[in-house]
């Protein structure tokens, strides 16, 4: 994916979770794009950023995976705070989280809590600690995990007959997850269990991932924040620098800032046409006379 050799724009936190590389759904190639335009003084990775689950059953890892993992080791070096909390993928890492490791300068951590620059406190997890499915009948969550990459495969093939049409992106796979009357009521469920885990900690809020569903709302005055993923909506949770916190949908800015460029392209095609036809159009009136 082509890219700009701007300065790169600076947030004082991001946050991404669900990257799942290893696995054909990944868009490892938007995430690259999203982290060459931005920089931050911290960067969480909340949790599946690599798919083991996947990976033990069958090898998937192309170039830009290498890519996105270098371009954050990078970031590390160079002075961004990387601190990553497993999630239920990754979840390999876990046996680490108590050693106080760093890998490549990333720390690693089974949670974290961040205070943002105004001062709130936000709990930060991947979330699946607090899905009943993952925590007691993880066959299940396997099955349901196959059943998704099904989906995700679907998604993939219809996109690609979208791109040739000259549509933009659009996750399929999202839109049937959210319409499903199961998997709404699952999601406030989720929502309202980890705002509970906040509150009980004496925290003003809670950031995670987990169920691909990038959303900030008050929940009963705990700020819940799901900072979604990158299978489906190519999505992050940032923190500018007076710690006011949103939402980047990267897919949709880079669609529209396409889509505006192909307009200005036309209007230029369009206004040379037009001038070269007054052009030649003077010359035939002048030559006629």
């Amino acid at each position: 994916m082509a890219h700009s050799n701007s300065s790169p724009k600076k947030f004082r936190t991001i946050w991404i979770s669900d990257v799942h590389l290893g696995t054909r759904g990944c868009k490892a190639d938007y995430l690259l794009d999203f982290l060459r335009h931005h920089d931050a003084e911290y960067l969480y990775l909340v949790g599946d950023i690599v798919d083991g689950w996947r990976l033990k059953k069958s090898w998937f890892w192309v170039q830009s995976h290498n890519d996105v993992v270098q371009k954050i080791l990078r970031k590390a070096r160079k002075g961004t705070k990387v601190v990553y909390v497993p999630g239920n993928h990754d979840e390999f890492l876990r046996d680490y989280t108590h050693l106080g490791l760093h890998f490549g300068e990333i720390e690693l951590v089974s949670e974290a809590v961040h205070t943002t620059a105004d001062g709130r406190k936000f709990l930060i997890l991947h979330g699946d600690e607090l899905d009943g499915v993952v925590k007691h009948a993880k066959w299940l969550a396997v099955l349901g995990d196959w059943a998704y990459n099904v989906m995700l495969s679907v998604n993939h093939v219809f996109n690609l007959v979208r791109r040739k049409m000259g549509y933009p992106y659009w996750s399929l796979s999202a839109y049937l997850k959210h319409k499903v009357k199961n998997a709404v009521n699952f999601i406030s469920s989720f929502e309202k269990s980890l705002a509970d885990q906040a509150r009980k900690r004496g925290l003003d809020g809670i950031v995670c991932g987990h169920i691909h569903k990038a959303e900030i709302r008050d929940i009963d005055g705990i700020l819940y924040c799901n900072d979604g993923d990158w299978v489906e909506s190519c999505t992050a949770l940032v923190e500018d620098w007076a710690g006011q916190l949103s939402i980047v949908h990267w897919a949709d800015e880079q669609q529209a800032k396409r889509s505006a460029e192909v307009t200005l392209e036309t209007a230029a095609a369009t206004t040379f046409t037009q001038s070269a036809t007054q052009q030649h159009e003077h010359h035939e009136n002048t030559h006629r006379f």
